[in-house]
């Protein structure tokens, strides 16, 4: 019998710019049983270690950099942790609320065919208004369906509606959890990218559920540069094809007139007066954003026809790439 009811696991490296908030709210968790803390960091040299063997209560993990793996990495939580259940969370997710991680077990005890369940993010306060409402729209979607969804829930449409099989297995490590003996019979892919969602779909696949705990919130938000959205949008594009069969805006011709679509989407869309004011400065730089992320999916989706040292460059991840 487990020792804890959950275990929280969070890889880290170089992290001490946004850390310190994610580990106070963590650890300042309530919980009506026990739960344990596991951070596995990755060769940071900015103080992340000896901040993290400062705190009571965590237990730290190093490994070597050329030994993290999103996948990999996050097997050695679960194989690490004496939980029934285990959470993750990235180093840059801060827990809003301090019934975040009880949220996440609650959504999974509604029934022990539950293998995954994942959670609500937000943006934090300096995101911009555009990212503070794709982020809302998009969580919101979830809303339209079940909370708790398996392959059963129409087999026909799983084995023919693309879109469908997507909702099924959106699942994101930034703010998760699993139950541990269903990771002892499916672990995660030791792979470089969507480890999360191939498991998601993996378990789905296997006749289990899949739950959304909408209360379980973290922050976690990104505003990416033309270059970086770019390149992070080749690597979702090119590895989504490889791990899914999913071909995001393949078509020059489509990527064009979506580019075309999106800048005029920037000037007109209204966003709600909650999220701020909007400038002429950050609609242009959500035109140049979209405009990137398009084309990046569309390099991505048909990178085997660009010359390897161009994909090379285009990829983030060079370690995935080389695989």
């Amino acid at each position: 019998m487990a020792e804890y009811r959950c275990a929280v696991v969070i890889p880290t490296k170089n992290a001490m710019r946004v850390l310190p908030p994610v580990m106070e709210k963590v650890l300042g968790q309530k919980t009506p049983w026990p739960f344990q803390v596991i951070v596995i960091d990755s060769g940071s040299k900015d103080g992340t270690k000896d901040y993290l063997r400062g705190l009571a209560g965590v237990r730290l993990v190093e490994i070597a950099p050329a030994e993290f793996g999103h996948g990999k990495t996050r097997n050695l939580g679960v194989e690490l942790a004496d939980a029934d259940f285990v959470a993750f969370l990235t180093h840059d997710a801060e827990p809003v609320e301090e019934t975040w991680l009880a949220n996440l077990v609650a959504a999974a005890e509604q029934d022990p065919a539950i293998a995954g369940v994942f959670g609500r993010h937000v943006a934090y306060a300096s995101a911009s208004p555009f990212t503070k409402n794709d982020l809302d729209r998009h969580f919101e979607g979830f809303l339209a369906h079940p909370l708790v969804v398996s392959r059963d829930l129409d087999p026909q449409r799983y084995a023919s509606d693309e879109g469908w099989r997507q909702m099924l297995h959106f699942y994101s490590d930034n703010n998760s959890l699993m139950r541990k003996s269903v990771w002892e019979q499916i672990p995660y892919p030791d792979v470089e990218f969507a480890e999360d969602q191939i498991w998601a779909r993996s378990v789905i696949e296997a006749g289990y559920r899949k739950a959304y705990a909408p209360d379980a919130v973290v922050y976690h938000s990104h505003d990416y540069g033309l270059v970086e959205q770019l390149r992070r949008a080749f690597d979702e594009s090119r590895n989504f094809t490889k791990y899914f069969g999913y071909r995001l805006s393949p078509s020059v011709r489509r990527t064009v007139v979506s580019a075309a679509k999106f800048a005029r989407q920037a000037f007109r869309q209204k966003i709600d007066a909650s999220y701020g004011p909007v400038t002429l400065r950050q609609r242009l730089e959500r035109a140049g954003q979209r405009a990137a992320l398009v084309t990046g999916h569309c390099l991505g989706a048909n990178h085997e026809k660009l010359p390897r040292a161009i994909a090379s460059r285009l990829s983030l991840d060079h370690k995935l790439f080389r695989s």
